[in-house]
């Protein structure tokens, strides 16, 4: 498959990461909705989401879950808002962007654009939490 994700796995291309463990990583997406939007995937490469086994999908959202915790505390939201679409990039994943409204998470508005030291104090941020 080799997808942009997979090279963010083996580490050749870098990214801003929040957290990893044997079977899953988070990192902020580069082009985010709102400050603090993570993506969230399996380091197994599968393309749709729901062809994960139900063990790995049920860890993913565990994993997930403990994500959006941290995200919470360093971005205060109404909610973590939790999205896959799976069309643009074909790796399984799972968006969670801190929204205050639905129209937070509307895909078809303009991304933000941030510095790379931005980003990378966010995700200090949240690693922190």
């Amino acid at each position: 498959m080799a997808t942009i994700f997979s090279k963010i796995i083996s580490g050749e291309i870098p990214c801003h990461k929040i957290a990893e463990n044997e079977n899953f990583l988070a990192f902020l997406d580069i082009m985010p909705l709102r400050k603090g939007h993570a993506l969230v995937i399996p380091k197994k490469e599968i393309d749709y989401i729901f062809d994960m086994e139900d063990d790995e999908l049920a860890d993913m959202m565990i994993f997930a879950k403990s994500i959006s915790h941290k995200i919470k505390k360093v971005f205060p939201c109404r909610k973590i808002g939790v999205t896959v679409i799976g069309l643009e990039v074909p790796h399984a994943h799972i968006h969670l962007i801190p929204i205050n409204g639905i129209a937070d998470m509307n895909f078809a508005q303009e991304k933000m654009t941030l510095s790379n030291e931005e980003l990378a104090q966010i995700a200090q941020d949240i690693q922190n939490a």
